[in-house]
């Protein structure tokens, strides 16, 4: 159980670590929703004109 604690922390640094990836996740994920969202609306008025 120490290991996995001892993991998480990183010496004072885990915050910051997990946060980082957290952070670029969130922005990954933004990259691929929004235009995917862009297009189904596009798509959308294109079959109902």
């Amino acid at each position: 159980m120490d290991r996995i604690v001892h993991f998480f922390q990183m010496n004072g640094y885990g915050w910051y670590v997990f946060s980082a990836y957290g952070s670029v996740l969130i922005l990954l994920l933004a990259q691929w929703l929004l235009p995917w969202r862009r297009w189904k609306k596009y798509s959308r008025e294109q079959i109902n004109q």
